[in-house]
Formats: structure tokens, sequence, C-alpha cells
């Protein structure tokens, strides 16, 4: 069977700078990767959800509390830490058939349904016109490089920072592109992508302990009613 629209979450076991975050617990107490997981299921126009792991934890959780999602193994030649995102794609492409796919990361635990059905309806609203889409985060904020140079502003023009010209941020959260594309491409993004812009609060992504920290605090607020986004 040939899907419309399969969600792909690629997860190792090991994680070099937060040990076992990807299934450490957060904010409720559910394992990280559930929390994106969860919000995958919410959503009518992904088909299928495919895991990709190399991790035994994850394949039993799933296998008990997720049966309707595709559990990958992800081959030996694969799991490096170095290993380019774009080949472990084409793997599972391979084994998961379908016209487009949508990948995400585990680590984007505050996105939300709402968002990602919007970048799935935006997606196909403007393809072929477009034909990826990347999620963004606004910066209007002074940048220099790493000698001392101004990036994208003029030192003598002090500008309000609101007034710069923004500049963005690819936050790995959502990726939509076709399984063509991929193969001829080997880039989950071709020629033509559409930059997707994302509430800043839902773009944390749990890269160092911080932000681990900064993400539960930003989602008790938000359990709770408190945050004015």
């Amino acid at each position: 069977m040939v899907h419309r629209l399969v969600a792909l979450m690629p997860m190792r076991h090991s994680s070099e700078r937060v040990k076992g975050k990807n299934f450490r617990p957060f904010g409720d107490g559910r394992p990280l990767y559930q929390h994106v997981l969860d919000v995958l299921k919410q959503c009518e126009l992904i088909d299928k959800v495919v895991i990709d792991t190399d991790s035994q934890v994850i394949r039993d959780q799933c296998a008990e509390h997720y049966p309707d999602v595709v559990l990958l193994e992800r081959p030996e030649h694969l799991r490096a830490g170095e290993t380019p995102m774009n080949e472990v794609l084409l793997h599972d492409i391979a084994q998961v058939p379908s016209e487009f796919y949508l990948q995400t990361h585990s680590t984007n635990p505050l996105i939300t349904a709402q968002t990602v059905n919007k970048a799935i309806e935006t997606f196909f609203r403007n393809y072929p016109t477009y034909d990826s889409l990347f999620s963004v985060t606004r910066y209007q904020t002074r940048l220099w490089d790493q000698l001392a140079r101004p990036i994208n502003h003029n030192p003598d023009i002090l500008l309000r920072t609101q007034d710069l010209p923004p500049l963005y941020e690819e936050n790995s959260c959502i990726y939509i592109f076709s399984g063509k594309t991929l193969e001829e491409k080997k880039n989950r993004l071709s020629s033509r992508p559409y930059m997707y812009e994302m509430s800043p609060w839902e773009a944390i992504d749990i890269d160092e302990e911080i932000n681990f920290r900064i993400a539960e605090v930003v989602y008790r607020e938000r359990a709770e009613g408190r945050l004015a986004e």
C-alpha cells in the first residue's frame, strides 16, 4: 500500500550531550519521544507514523503502547552519530512507501498538533510551486560573524532590533518532502523549499541539558495556562 503522507521520527538510543534523552521522563512523566509521537497521532492528515531506532527500550515501549506505529530497526551501518540524516531517511522511505513524508524529531516536545496540521495544509496548498517545506524561527537581532563583522545590520545606523530585516533559523521541527525529491536529490529539501514560520515557544529543541530544563518550565506554564505566547 502506498500512503499519501507518512510521518518519520528517527531516534538513536544513545545521545552524546543529554544522556538517554529520548526516553527520559519529560513534563508530565511521559518519555520525551512520546510527547511528539502523541502529537503526530492526533494529525488526521498523517496516514502512518514510523519510528526508526536502534533502541530496544523504545521498540519495547512502542510495541506495548503504540501497536499501530511502524517500528524500523536501524541498520548497524546507519547508527553512528555522524551519519547524515538524509541517508537514514532514504533507508526509511524504502521500507514504507508513501507519496510524501513528514519528518520530525523527538527532541521538540512543545510542538502542537495544530502547528503540524497547519504546516501540512500549507505544504499541500502550495505544492508543487514549493516542492518541500521546513519549519523556521524568526530572528531580529544584531548578528556578527567570527571575525566581528556585522551580518545583518550596519553598526553606524543603529536600527531598533524589531526594525531589522528578519533572518530565519532552521529549527528542525518539521520537514515535508516527496519521496521522489529525496531519492533524486538525496536531500529532503529540494530546489524550492517553503519556509514555515512557527512560534519560538514550540520550537525549543533539546540539544543540551539547559534546553531540557527550559522546555520543562515552558511545558508546565503552558499546562497551567500561564504562558502568554
